[in-house]
Parts: structure tokens; C-alpha cells; sequence
């Protein structure tokens, strides 16, 4: 794949293209300041009409508190990447290619997301607040695995860095996201269970990322994962005991993917080489 050189490239494209892990750091912390702004934002405009202590009650809810800031959140990482001229590089076919035994992952994936679905007692929702919740989970989906699995993990790439410390740093860096859910009031021991539990996950996607060669699929999962966890749940990062057996199941998958982390971090040894100017290629 073909990047600007670094004789042609403005100063804030040659500033990017370097890559490294601290610039994955910048853009995330950056992203996090602007999307809590901008909910903190959206709940001053919209005083009064949303119930916190129900996000899922109503239809207005939904849309104040998942919808709009992270609809904000996902335009602000697309106007970036653009700015870098990077959207064809980021949703074009990946630099190296994956194995067979990382198709792995978006399988559970999908069969736990599956299984929420089967488990779910739908009869909970108002139509309204299932369709505003799945439309949450593309925005979610499209930010998340935007600002992870793709700017996080091409910066670090262009840093120099393995494919497996590609995986662990970018994995490590959406779990710590999740910590911000501090201040939203949840307890230390379930933010915890949730940044342990976004680490697996997130090399989960990253393997989906590899083995189906396109960003997509990654947002797509992500997608379905999280507005089924949450409607199966009643709630956003709620841990408990499941409702269901089928949701049992589904909860399972977590030990799957902490043991495909385990062998992810011995079985992945790709690397993408950064050339002088600036074209990454794949290692033979």
C-alpha cells in the first residue's frame, strides 16, 4: 500500500506516518476527552428528558445517552482519519494476511451474540428501544474498532512494532477506555471486570481483523456484541447472574477468548515492515 513520502506530505501527515504507540495513546485520549465533552454536552441540552436510572426505558433515553455521543464520537474519528488521508488504507485489505486458527474468533463472537439474542426477553422493550439500541451498536462498533483496530493498530504498525505487539498494545489500549466508566459512578470491581473482559475481547476483534482482512468485520461484530449484551443484561457494563441458561453460554465465550489471547501471544509473529518512505509491506 502506497503512502505519501515524506518529501510530499504536509507536516501534519509526516508528523502521523511515523506511527508509534504514544500517538495511539494521543489519539485515544484526545477521543475520550472530546466524546465525554460532547455527552456531557448532549445531557445539558437535553435536561430533563432522559432517565439514567433506565437507559433502557425509553426510546429518548436511548438516543440522549448511547446514541447521539457516540454517533459524535465515531464523525469525529472519521474527519480525522480523512484528515490523514488514511480511510482507504484503513478500510482496504490488511497488510498481513491471517491464520486459519484465528477464524476462531468471530465465530464465538457471533455465536455468543447469537445466543443473547435467543436469550433475551425481548418483551421488556419498547420496538422503538431495540431498533435505537442495534442503530447505538453500529456507531459503537464503527468508533471503537475505528479508533482501536484501525487507527491504533496503523500507527503502531508504522511505528515498527510486531503484529503481536500490534495485538497487546491496541488491545490494552481499548481496555483501558473502558476505565473512564469511573466516572459514570460504577464500582472499581466492575470497571475492572470490564477493562479484563474489553482486553480478550479486543484481541478477539484484532484476530477478526486479521483472518477476514477488512476492518468491516470487526465493526460489524462489535456491532451486534454489545446492543445484545446490553438489552440481555438491562443495562451497559452490568455484571451479574445471567436470567437465562442461554445467556450462561454466551457468558462462557469470555474463557474462549482468554484462551485464544493465550495462544495468540505465542502463534503471532507477523510483522510489517516500515521502509523509508513511509510504505509498509509485509513480511514474507
Amino acid at each position: 500500500m502506497t503512502m505519501p513520502d515524506s518529501h510530499s506530505a504536509t507536516p501534519w501527515l509526516r508528523f502521523w506516518n511515523r506511527g508509534g504507540w504514544w500517538k495511539a495513546v494521543l489519539v485515544a485520549a484526545v477521543y475520550m476527552a472530546l466524546y465525554l465533552g460532547a455527552s456531557q454536552l448532549i445531557g445539558i441540552l437535553f435536561a430533563g428528558r432522559f432517565d439514567v436510572s433506565d437507559q433502557f426505558g425509553s426510546p429518548q433515553t436511548v438516543a440522549i445517552t448511547l446514541l447521539l455521543p457516540i454517533a459524535v464520537g465515531a464523525l469525529i474519528l472519521l474527519a480525522f482519519a480523512a484528515s490523514l488521508k488514511w480511510l482507504p488504507e484503513l478500510f482496504g485489505r490488511q497488510p498481513v494476511k491471517g491464520k486459519g486458527w484465528m477464524w476462531i474468533a468471530p465465530v464465538v463472537v457471533l455465536l455468543a451474540a447469537v445466543l443473547r439474542v435467543a436469550g433475551t426477553d425481548w418483551s421488556r422493550y419498547a420496538v422503538s428501544v431495540i431498533l435505537l439500541t442495534f442503530l447505538s451498536g453500529l456507531f459503537i462498533g464503527l468508533a471503537e474498532e475505528l479508533l482501536t483496530r484501525g487507527l491504533a493498530v496503523n500507527l503502531l504498525r508504522r511505528g515498527g512494532y510486531s503484529e503481536r505487539w500490534v495485538m497487546v498494545l491496541s488491545s490494552l489500549l481499548f481496555a483501558l477506555l473502558h476505565s473512564s466508566n469511573l466516572l459514570g459512578g460504577q464500582p472499581l470491581l466492575t470497571v475492572l471486570f470490564t477493562m479484563a473482559f474489553t482486553f480478550l475481547f479486543g484481541v478477539a476483534m484484532y484476530l477478526t481483523l486479521r483472518v477476514t482482512g477488512s476492518l468491516v468485520w470487526p465493526i460489524l461484530l462489535h456491532a451486534i456484541t454489545d446492543p445484545t449484551t446490553f438489552l440481555a443484561t438491562g443495562g451497559i457494563d452490568v455484571a451479574g447472574a445471567a436470567p437465562s441458561p442461554l445467556l450462561t453460554f454466551a457468558g462462557l465465550s469470555v474463557y474462549v477468548y482468554l484462551i485464544l489471547t493465550i495462544i495468540a501471544l505465542f502463534l503471532v509473529k507477523d510483522r510489517v515492515e516500515r521502509r523509508r518512505d513511509l510504505t509498509t509491506l509485509p513480511t514474507s
